[in-house]
Formats: structure tokens, C-alpha cells, sequence
């Protein structure tokens, strides 16, 4: 896994495009778990992780990762409220 730069994203491969939004996404769901919940990162992450959301999220067939984190987050409060 590579890290980039926000400024480095045209330079970046398909895949590696992919790769930027999905863990943006994931970074942003986690931070509004938190927020909403009151519960730790472990916390937030675990949930997260064990969703049907982010398996979604992950297979990239589904391409939810062109979507807002905000619209994301939405099907996850759908899920687990």
C-alpha cells in the first residue's frame, strides 16, 4: 500500500484510484461513528469492518466508492440503527 498526496492523485494508477477513495471513505465513516456514537476508534473500526456496507464498499463490482462518504454512512446508519 502506498500513501498519496491529495495533489499526487492524477499520477496515480486506476487501481491505486480505487484504493484512495475507498480508505477516504473508510476514514470518513469511521470519524462520523465516532462522532454519533461516542465510542472509541477501535470501536468505531470494528463496527465498520463487520458491516455488509464496507464489504460493499470493498468489492469494487459494487463501485460504492465513487460515491460521498456522506451517502455511504447513510446506508450504514440504515444497517446497524
Amino acid at each position: 500500500m502506498h500513501i498519496y498526496n491529495v495533489y499526487d492523485y492524477s499520477r496515480m494508477t486506476t487501481q491505486a484510484q480505487k484504493d484512495f477513495l475507498v480508505y477516504h471513505i473508510i476514514d470518513q465513516l469511521t470519524e462520523y461513528i465516532i462522532i454519533d456514537n461516542h465510542i472509541s476508534v477501535a470501536e468505531a473500526l470494528k463496527l465498520l469492518y463487520q458491516s455488509k456496507v464496507y464489504q460493499q464498499l470493498i468489492d469494487e463490482d459494487t463501485e460504492l466508492y465513487i460515491q460521498s462518504p456522506s451517502y455511504v454512512y447513510e446506508l450504514l446508519k440504515q444497517e446497524i440503527y
